[in-house]
């Protein structure tokens, strides 16, 4: 395994400091490394290759050795660019192509190797939200909204914002590699490939077509690799002086359809591995503009990695989107607020004391701890009766804006757990390094939920806890435990639960 050698705990980032954003891209990767100066970030490097993640992926989703092979001999030149920057620095997402793989974990353990860090495989939507912040933050801070288009190697996010904060969010399967490969195989190019991808790509737009279009926008961007080609080329042709228009791309279609290969497309603007996916890319551009009724797009410099970049930043702020992401969540499914401070405090306590014997020091603990008890209820909104799995499933699967995949699939464990029977099915999911301290946030939380049952306003004894590697000790005040023979019945049950994970609870 390749992986450089950290301290176990990084200090965070701090104003002066570099920053680093990797993007894992269906048909690119790309780098940026800048610096934070006054709140906004200055860059100071940028890696981009063309990888093609998408084209290897078959049928089944499963992504080829060869691919793989690929991406990974990328990442280990980005990670000697970066190789002295403090982990807790660099972020590292991936997007469509591993989002459908379903042998993902191999190339993202493989990746982790190499980089030090985990790679976040990030959803459709996250995906949008990082798009249109990185291009916000490119352009001029105007009113009125932006709707802002990047199509991808796999697929193609669209959004309408108003400043940095976005209104509508839509990540749709159009993507330059995955269309190249099904319409236009072996880089030949025809008239009717051309017309199939453009139908293709508009049957998938009709999703979002009548919302889109009722929302409206003042002024529309361009993002990416196929937004500044096609602007490129549009320049070339002279049929433009960089926007992208409606004519511009008609007579860009035209030009293209003149070719029978990819390769012989003769534009000198255009790098040839960007000419195997133009035919394609144009063919998408062209139903959205036609699908949108789009006149006009400008082109930004702005995509995921500079949109990395600046989420970075805000968390340094204290301007996390995942807070107003659970603050949503608390009030969209009417949450007990009062009972949720109750078991996040109680659970920190517990955290503090066990966090050195436990190896719980990162702050992700602390944080998803937090966040954690404040989403343990929302299943309640379907169905008291087993509503931990509601709460489960619904942070698992739904749009959660800041939060990786990853971060998902915790946070739903950690609700699936924190009631009755250990769920050692959903825990064996769980990324290998993230089983064991997960679990040990399970048994804090376990408790702090026990502890709150009868949701009292009374506080809390004074608790001291102790823990080693398989066992939790838990010591009340003389007597306390007689004088409430509900929290003395549930430890007792609690203490049977473990078992079943080879942990013993002692309480007196």
């Amino acid at each position: 395994m390749e992986l450089y050698a950290q301290p176990d705990r990084f200090d965070q980032p701090v104003e002066g400091s570099l920053l680093a954003a990797i993007d894992i891209g269906s048909n690119s990767f790309h780098m940026v490394v800048a610096r934070l100066v006054a709140g906004e970030l200055k860059t100071l490097d940028i890696m981009s290759e063309k990888v093609q993640l998408a084209a290897g992926l078959d049928e089944s989703g499963i992504l080829s050795e060869e691919a793989q092979q690929r991406g990974i001999d990328c990442l280990r030149r980005f990670a000697e660019r970066i190789k002295e920057l403090p982990r807790s620095a660099i972020r590292a997402v991936a997007t469509n192509a591993l989002r459908e793989a379903t042998n993902r974990s191999e190339f993202t353990d493989r990746a982790a190797g190499v980089l030090g860090l985990p790679l976040q495989v990030i959803s459709g939507h996250e995906e949008a939200r990082l798009i249109y912040l990185g291009v916000a933050h490119t352009l001029s801070d105007d009113t009125g909204r932006r709707l802002v288009i990047d199509i991808g190697g796999g697929s193609t996010e669209c959004i309408i914002g108003e400043r940095f904060e976005s209104r509508l969010l839509e990540s749709l399967q159009l993507g330059c590699v995955s269309f190249n490969e099904e319409f236009f195989p072996g880089g030949t190019i025809s008239d009717k490939g051309f017309q199939q991808a453009k139908m293709a790509a508009m049957q998938e737009l009709l999703s979002i077509r009548r919302n889109y279009r009722r929302m409206g926008w003042d002024s529309c961007v361009g993002s990416s690799g196929t937004a500044k080609a096609i602007s490129q080329c549009c320049i070339e042709l002279g049929v433009t002086s960089g926007d992208i228009t409606a004519e511009g791309l008609n007579q860009l279609k035209h030009y293209l359809l003149k070719f029978n290969q990819a390769d012989d497309i003769a534009l000198t603007s255009i790098k040839p591995e960007r000419k195997a996916v133009l035919t394609a890319g144009t063919a998408i551009m062209c139903a959205i503009f036609e699908s949108l009724d789009i006149q006009c797009m400008t082109y930004s410099d702005g995509a995921l990695r500079e949109g990395v970049l600046y989420d970075m930043a805000g968390r340094l702020r204290h301007e996390d989107v995942r807070e107003r992401t659970i603050r949503a969540l608390m009030k969209r499914h009417h949450i007990d607020a009062r009972h949720a401070a109750n078991v996040e405090a109680t659970a920190l306590i517990l955290l503090a004391q066990v966090r050195d014997s436990w190896q719980l020091t990162e702050d992700e603990y602390h944080d998803m701890l937090c966040w954690s008890a404040r989403t343990l209820e929302i299943g309640l909104t379907i169905s008291h009766n087993r509503y931990h799995r509601h709460s489960a499933y619904l942070l698992q699967h739904c749009d959660m804006p800041g939060f990786s995949n990853t971060e998902q699939l915790l946070l739903a464990f950690l609700a699936r757990a924190h009631r009755r029977k250990l769920p050692k099915d959903e825990w064996k999911l769980l990324p290998g390094d993230k089983q064991q301290p997960y679990l040990r946030l399970s048994l804090l939380l376990r408790l702090a939920v026990i502890l709150h049952r009868s949701r009292s306003k009374a506080r809390l004894p004074a608790i001291s806890v102790q823990a080693d590697a398989q066992r939790l000790s838990i010591s009340f005040p003389r007597g306390w435990l007689n004088h409430h023979p509900l929290t003395l019945a549930d430890l007792e049950s609690e203490a049977e639960f473990l078992k079943s994970m080879d942990y013993k609870l002692k309480f007196s």
